[in-house]
């Protein structure tokens, strides 16, 4: 605006000498309608700007201590859906437009390093997912993978998931400095563990799905799904896709938790505690919290809870 351009510029070379250059390059304004726009209330436009401006900046924004909101990962269509649930009514555009002004964007996803290794001597079990990550309900369907985390040190350590996939839920996570098959057992049984404190034990026809990594095709293993209540299912050799939802979920993992800049870092990573102090962080956001745009932009909590009360009250459940 041809006003804004002469207020950033008056205290140098004066309003009436900007408005004869201006005017002799075919760009007529006269001095009065400077200070006719300067002496102008703002309107309620700018005043909301202002105050929303605010709002965004106390998530994407450090504070004394150097840290952000767990939102400040998000990006402007999740932040719309935010705001809205916070009671913050607000157009999907103009947060857009006042991200943009402001530098203020999500974290973005890169390729993942595979972690798993095959045992081509192993058995394994058939694919009984076939790509289709979608259950109607709790307790059908649970994803796994595990990944790496470097510490300062140049060791790693290792971190194990088990995702429920009817609302992306992480049920059990383990963190190691061995990826032997005991870690990714550990994380089976807090699934497993969970559900039965909650009141939904895993009843003997759950699914468990993962890679054909050599900690999930041992016999060990196998057991331990067998004691769990659950059935084992192995997906293709060197496909990503066969195991999709859990390479989501640990990709999330790795750029929402693990990278440098991310909210639930404290510092350097020295030590396992330190992973598991930050994962453990991470979940619960992650459960609790975090939008997820494949179930309506809500957690997978109460997503969970949900299917829960419609099944107490008779409704028919939706199939997501």
């Amino acid at each position: 605006m041809i006003c804004e351009f002469i207020a950033l510029r008056k205290d140098r070379f004066g309003v009436a000498p900007i408005c004869r250059a201006l005017t002799a390059h075919g760009c007529k304004i006269a001095p009065r309608t400077y200070y006719a726009w300067a002496s102008r209330p703002p309107s309620k436009r700018a005043l909301s700007d202002i105050a929303l401006t605010g709002v965004l900046a106390g998530y994407y924004e450090a504070d004394e201590r150097g840290r952000r909101r767990p939102e400040s990962l998000y990006g402007s269509l999740k932040m719309w859906a935010h705001l809205n649930r916070a009671g913050v009514k607000v157009a999907k555009c103009t947060v857009e437009r006042l991200m943009r002004a402001n530098g203020w964007r999500g974290v973005t996803r890169t390729k993942k390093i595979r972690t798993t290794v095959a045992d081509p001597a192993a058995g394994r079990a058939p694919d009984l997912v076939d790509r289709q990550f979608r259950a109607p309900a709790p307790n059908r369907l649970l994803v796994a993978d595990f990944t790496y985390v470097r510490l300062v040190t140049g060791l790693f350590v290792y971190t194990a998931f088990v995702i429920d996939a009817y609302a992306g839920r992480i049920v059990g996570w383990q963190c190691s400095t061995s990826k032997q098959t005991a870690f990714v057992e550990s994380a089976i049984r807090q699934a497993a563990a969970l559900r039965a404190r909650e009141g939904t034990p895993l009843g003997g026809a759950t699914i468990h799905h993962s890679d054909a990594g050599s900690q999930y095709t041992s016999v060990r293993f196998a057991e331990s799904l067998l004691l769990a209540g659950m059935i084992p299912s192995i997906g293709s050799i060197g496909d990503a896709y066969d195991n999709a939802l859990a390479e989501t979920t640990i990709g999330l993992y790795k750029h929402e938790c693990i990278r440098a800049d991310s909210p639930f870092r404290r510092g350097l990573l020295h030590t396992l505690g330190d992973v598991e102090m930050i994962t453990a962080d991470w979940v619960h956001w992650y459960n609790t919290s975090r939008l997820m745009h494949r179930i309506d932009r809500r957690p997978p909590i109460e997503h969970e809870a949900d299917y829960h009360a419609r099944t107490r009250d008779g409704q028919p459940a939706d199939h997501t």
